[in-house]
């Protein structure tokens, strides 16, 4: 018996070996199941670049995870109503205009924290059941050169119409939010026939209407137009990047696109989905956007990215978004009937 007994032992101790380390293996896969897993879901409009690294960046730093979902702003509000009575998304990152939508149907939940309350009124919905988080004005880019030999560069929207003969370029207001949201924000602020002018009188500098929100800044930086009607971002990246160009801030007002959070009504995830709002509005999520050339402008003015901006020179029209979708798109009917397709 004695002869057998080591190979009882060794017996033995590959019994409990195999015991203890499956039952060790399969607590790491418990662990590692995507269920156990912190994590929000996210439906979002804006650029899935910039999400991505929004996710990325606060899954390394809180250790959750951020499921995007990306769609457009008529399929976000559909998805949303479709599922509000068993919600699987957390949060919306979007335009002031579809938060806004979304509450008229009550689909948002209020919420304010401190990192909130910081943030000018102009930016947050008055019942907290949204809050902007950056915004993206219109500028004037102008080539260096054309710009050095104007006596006085057009400072104002009425300026850019009296300007003498110079090559324009703009994006399509049919072609991205940004610039259809400054047509009805003109319309707003100084009346529909008066903007429609200012868009005729302009209409004959009008080398390209563009499809792309980062084609006036390349066209005016190549020097195949003088003067662009264009968005900061994009044309802050093409400074940064040493192309000619110069950017003029409208002294009587500019339009912006606002992009906002709203945290859904009966969010499956509310805890960690105000969390990430917070974050959201802090250094880290603007320093990652900044970081990953994305620049726009924070709505929180104690952000570091914040103050690297030139602010003070960016005067934002007072704009409520009174029209309804209906007069929404006759202005715009309205716009390609009379100026877009007229002759030049």
């Amino acid at each position: 018996m004695r002869r057998y007994l080591p190979v009882l032992l060794l017996a033995f101790f590959v019994v409990v070996f195999i015991v203890v380390g499956t039952t060790l293996l399969a607590g790491y896969a418990d662990k590692q199941k995507p269920e156990s897993v912190k994590a929000i879901m996210l439906y979002t409009t804006i650029p899935v670049e910039q999400a991505a690294v929004l996710a990325q960046e606060y899954e390394k730093q809180a250790k959750v995870r951020v499921d995007v979902v990306p769609m457009a702003p008529a399929d976000l509000i559909t998805k949303v109503l479709t599922e509000a009575g068993n919600p699987r998304a957390d949060l919306v990152l979007t335009s002031r205009e579809t938060l806004v939508a979304l509450n008229k149907h009550k689909l948002l939940a209020p919420y304010s924290s401190e990192r909130i309350d910081i943030i000018p009124g102009r930016f947050i919905d008055p019942g907290n059941h949204w809050t902007g988080l950056w915004y993206d004005p219109i500028i004037f880019a102008a080539n260096r050169d054309f710009i050095k030999k104007q006596t006085q560069p057009p400072a104002t929207w009425a300026d850019l119409a009296k300007a003498g003969n110079y090559r324009l370029v703009i994006t399509d207001f049919l072609a991205a939010d940004a610039y259809a949201n400054l047509l009805f924000t003109l319309a707003e602020v100084n009346g529909e026939e008066e903007v429609l002018e200012l868009l005729g009188k302009l209409h004959p500098r009008v080398v390209q209407y563009a499809k792309f929100l980062a084609t006036p800044p390349r066209t005016v930086g190549l020097g195949e137009a003088d003067m662009g009607i264009a968005v900061y971002s994009e044309t802050l990246r093409y400074v940064l990047d040493g192309f000619p160009v110069d950017i003029l801030y409208p002294q009587d007002g500019t339009a912006f696109l606002l992009t906002g959070a709203g945290l859904l009504k009966g969010a499956p995830h509310a805890d960690e989905t105000r969390k990430f709002i917070d974050w959201l509005v802090q250094d880290p999520a603007q320093d990652v956007l900044a970081q990953n050339r994305f620049y726009l402008i924070p709505t929180n003015p104690e952000t570091r990215a914040y103050k690297n901006y030139n602010v003070k020179n960016i005067h934002l029209f007072e704009y409520e978004d009174k029209l309804s979708a209906e007069q929404k798109a006759k202005l715009l009917d309205k716009w390609v009937q009379t100026v877009r397709l007229s002759p030049q």
